[in-house]
């Protein structure tokens, strides 16, 4: 039995589905655990290139934990009223726009505005995407699934910092955040209300 076999009587999507549904789920998961740990090894390098003390450079890092953590809930709700595919989609580019924004910016208010902003925009995708699996799994999957998931938010905590470390040492701090828009791809979310 595999995460992408259908069997009479299941619910939620079928296989393929399924699949592309996974993959742009644990896409945006990684790319926002990654925004949220990788930019801690760059924290030296931004400041000083933006001249800045480090008691202002940590809200690089804290705008975006901050942001996320205080507006979790607030997009679970949403999503409930107003549907995942849209609270998801306008998440996604939220946050792929302000990464963009965050690899421009050129002075550290800009910066942490961005920040702040990406990490609304990551909370939006990462607090409804175990939702999201839930609805298109069927329930004889949904304890595989949901361990991915958890499984891939452990270990981008881990490896956000050392992927952040060799980004920083082969190219420069602003492709932390530029990489984001090279991994956006609009996502195969179902048309339906999940």
């Amino acid at each position: 039995m595999t995460l992408f076999s259908s069997q009479p009587g299941d619910e939620g999507l079928p296989g393929p589905a399924r699949a592309r549904v996974m993959a742009a789920i644990m896409t945006t998961t990684l790319m926002g655990v990654f925004d949220g740990t990788m930019i801690n090894i760059a924290l030296p390098s931004m400041a000083q290139e933006m001249q800045v003390p480090a008691s202002i450079a940590v809200w690089f890092a804290n705008g975006y934990l901050l942001a996320a953590a205080m507006t979790l809930a607030i997009f679970a709700a949403l999503a409930a009223r107003l549907g995942y595919r849209p609270v998801f989609l306008a998440g996604l580019t939220t946050f792929t726009l302000t990464s963009l924004g965050c690899a421009l910016a050129n002075t550290p208010e800009v910066l942490i505005g961005m920040r702040v902003l990406q990490g609304i925009g990551g909370a939006a995708t990462l607090s409804i995407a175990p939702a999201i699996l839930r609805s298109v799994f069927p329930g004889r999957l949904l304890g595989r699934i949901l361990g991915l998931h958890a499984l891939l938010i452990a270990s981008s905590s881990a490896i956000g910092p050392v992927l952040g470390g060799t980004i920083l040492h082969t190219l420069s701090w602003q492709w932390l955040f530029a990489i984001n828009a090279v991994c956006y791809t609009p996502l195969p979310l179902p048309e339906q209300r999940i």
